[in-house]
């Protein structure tokens, strides 16, 4: 099953055939398995991940660190709940360190983004602590490398 996964992980689009193909299977074999996988919440979606700097379409990517007091009984997982219905939250991470959550969102303009941290994630009740961290330039997410990086040729002899 972590074969299927990974390969699955790496490239949604494959078909049960070349699926079976890779991992000498039988076709039925390969639905049943991914069936099940969907059906225990092991497959929770599939994703095709676009290079929007490569388009006209504009906007930013922010990371907001939260600092939080989760209230007694109800734990971190009903402030996340609350947070992770924001049509605007993309991902939410609770965190180990100097920070308790991770939230991670895309705005028009900063301006946007800022609105939205002071107006509705400032405000929980749970929320001590905001910090907003923009994201310049994408090299890297979810294990695919955006653009080649540009290559110093300056050399390092003076």
């Amino acid at each position: 099953m972590n074969e299927l996964l990974k390969l699955l992980e790496n490239d949604a689009r494959l078909s049960p055939e070349a699926l079976a193909l890779m991992l000498d299977k039988e076709v039925g074999d390969i639905r049943a398995m991914i069936d099940e996988a969907e059906r225990d919440g092991v497959i929770v979606g599939y994703h095709t991940m676009i290079d929007w700097d490569k388009t006209d379409r504009e906007y930013v990517t922010a990371m907001i660190e939260l600092k939080i007091t989760p209230q007694r009984g109800r734990g971190y997982d009903h402030i996340a709940r609350k947070i992770y219905n924001y049509p605007e939250v993309e991902t939410l991470y609770l965190m180990s360190g100097g920070f308790d959550l991770a939230v991670f969102i895309k705005g028009r303009t900063m301006r946007e983004v800022a609105f939205f941290v002071a107006e509705k994630l400032a405000t929980l009740e749970d929320v001590v602590s905001t910090a907003t961290h923009f994201v310049l330039r994408k090299y890297k997410d979810n294990n695919v490398i955006y653009g080649a990086a540009p290559v110093d040729e300056r050399g390092t002899e003076f």
